[in-house]
């Protein structure tokens, strides 16, 4: 639970525009009445020191977001051509039994 705590504790300083230091993430810790491991604010401090945390949080819903248009107009653009290529592969393996000499009902 207390990383839970510290990751909401590093939003509330991210959004707020104060440094997410140790030092702040045990203050609002223990101004909500939790009890935290120093430790565990050290490592999300150290983890997120020079980083901005609105910025990666921006980032992860924009890379979704573009990942999935991007997946969807490719897969609306290549369906007709994977179609065309699945049934050409079916005739070829239909065409390969039938010159072995069996078929799939023989």
């Amino acid at each position: 639970m207390s990383d839970a705590i510290i990751s909401y504790a590093a939003f509330i300083l991210a959004d707020a525009g104060i440094e997410v230091s140790a030092e702040n993430l045990l203050t609002i810790a223990k101004a909500a009445g939790a009890e935290v491991d120093g430790v565990w604010a050290s490592v999300f401090a150290q983890a997120l020191e020079g980083q901005d945390l609105k910025q990666i949080l921006s980032g992860f819903h924009a890379a979704g977001a573009s990942a999935g248009a991007a997946a969807g107009g490719a897969a609306a653009a290549t369906g007709e051509e994977a179609g065309a290529e699945e049934q050409a592969a079916e005739e070829e393996k239909e065409e390969s039994d039938d010159d072995m000499g069996f078929g799939l009902f023989d």
